[in-house]
């Protein structure tokens, strides 16, 4: 490990105190090095508009940082453990580099406003990602929901229930990713401040251009306070977290009626054939293990919200145990998007076996249609409701799945899915 930024003369260092102290810090600071060079940019230059580095100084600062991401980005650098962290990288690149200059970059900055910063811009990132994968995934069904007419078995309880459809499916699932759009967008939007500048967490003796470095790096304002910089730092991550969490509830419920559609029992559903796999000893098997994995993966990302809860028992100011907090996000998030990368394609190419979703609409699934038409007859519904009960083997007689479905005219029901306000919506999104 290179020279350590905060070692002292005398002081001898423990190998296994080190690699405990380090952890996987350096391999999780892959994550973030790009962001952390974009922060020192900005940083550079408020320096110099302060005039604590030169012009000259700040461009060549700003061109070794430029090459150092290059290098990253093509593998010619490697943040491995020769490096404490991200952090002493950067610091030991541009000091080899530039000598004087470089041991000038890190005035009136703390390694704990860099890793705020750049784990801020790197959660914008992701966030706004996520956003945009759960408008995907909304289009593909709302695109669905538009050219199908199939009838589908409605389920309370996981037992037949009243006549729905594939339309229907395809629409709940649309709104549910557009609100999960918005609320990675609203998110995204709540953690847009600046924490770049704040240092330690109690501010510096220097009147640093925190006004540029806001504007430079993007963020729609500056988080003032440095003591609530690092009060923010695990409640911003599990607030991303949540954000994710609230897409993996629904994919999970969307992998759970695949996992159940697909079997032999209902037979519904028929899978892309890359989205199932072979057994390993019965060769008649072809098994939904994506749909699966895709219905597990909220395990991952709510662990890791809970494993950020669980080190926030703190008092003010910054400590070392939210050092954990990264490989916990890292983990999270990086799960959580490679899921749903998988979902637009799979709800494209899914099909539907009609044939074994009519067999399955059996005639007392009509009994609430009798009710409803008897109550607005004028039949008090308690009683025509215990009378299309009694009657419930035979309501169906006369009756087809479409006539079912095209009686359902109550907002957002089969006869009125509304589907223009859910794409109104998905493009106030997308724009």
């Amino acid at each position: 490990m290179s020279q350590l930024l905060w070692q002292k003369a005398g002081v001898a260092t423990n190998a296994r105190i080190m690699d405990f102290l380090a952890g996987e810090d350096v391999r999780l600071d892959r994550e973030f090095l790009l962001h952390d060079i974009t922060a020192s940019q900005a940083h550079v230059e408020g320096l110099a508009h302060i005039g604590v580095v030169s012009a000259e100084e700040a461009e060549a600062l700003k061109r070794e940082l430029e090459q150092l991401a290059a290098d990253f980005r093509e593998g010619h650098f490697v943040l491995d453990e020769r490096y404490e962290d991200g952090h002493s990288a950067i610091e030991a690149r541009l000091t080899e580099r530039l000598g004087d200059a470089g041991r000038r970059v890190h005035t009136g900055r703390s390694r704990n406003d860099q890793i705020l910063v750049a784990t801020r811009l790197w959660l914008k990132e992701r966030l706004q990602y996520l956003a945009s994968l759960c408008r995907q995934i909304a289009e593909v069904a709302l695109q669905r929901a538009a050219t199908e007419t199939l009838p589908l078995p409605g389920y309370t309880h996981l037992q037949r229930a009243v006549v729905s459809s594939t339309p229907m499916w395809f629409a709940g699932f649309a709104e549910g990713f557009i609100d999960n759009a918005e609320r990675a967008a609203h998110t995204a939007a709540w953690i847009d401040a600046n924490p770049l500048g704040t240092a330690a967490g109690y501010g510096v003796n220097l009147p640093l251009d925190r006004d540029h470095t806001t504007g430079r790096l993007g963020f729609q304002r500056m988080q003032l306070s440095p003591i609530y910089a690092q009060l923010s730092r695990g409640k911003f991550e599990m607030a991303a977290l949540e954000a994710l969490c609230s897409a993996m509830l629904d994919l999970r419920r969307l992998a759970w009626d695949l996992s159940l559609f697909t079997t032999a029992e209902f037979d519904f559903v028929h899978l892309p054939a890359e989205y199932t796999t072979g057994s390993s000893i019965m060769p008649n098997k072809r098994n939904p293990d994506v749909v699966e994995l895709l219905r597990a993966s909220y395990a991952p990302v709510a662990a890791a919200r809970t494993e950020i809860e669980q080190l926030l028992s703190l008092p003010s100011g910054y400590q070392r145990d939210l050092q954990f907090s990264k490989g916990a996000l890292v983990r999270g998030v990086s799960h959580g998007l490679m899921a749903l990368e998988l979902v637009p394609e799979l709800l494209s190419k899914l099909t539907w076996n009609e044939a074994a979703m009519r067999a399955a609409i059996e005639p007392a699934m009509y009994a609430t249609d009798v009710a409803i038409e008897q109550a607005a007859a004028g039949v008090p519904f308690r009683d025509a409701y215990r009378a299309a009960g009694e009657a419930a083997a035979s309501a169906g007689a006369g009756r087809t799945p479409e006539a079912s479905l095209a009686s359902r005219v109550s907002a957002g029901a089969a006869a009125d899915l509304r589907l223009q306000v859910l794409r109104e919506r998905l493009a106030a999104l997308s724009g």
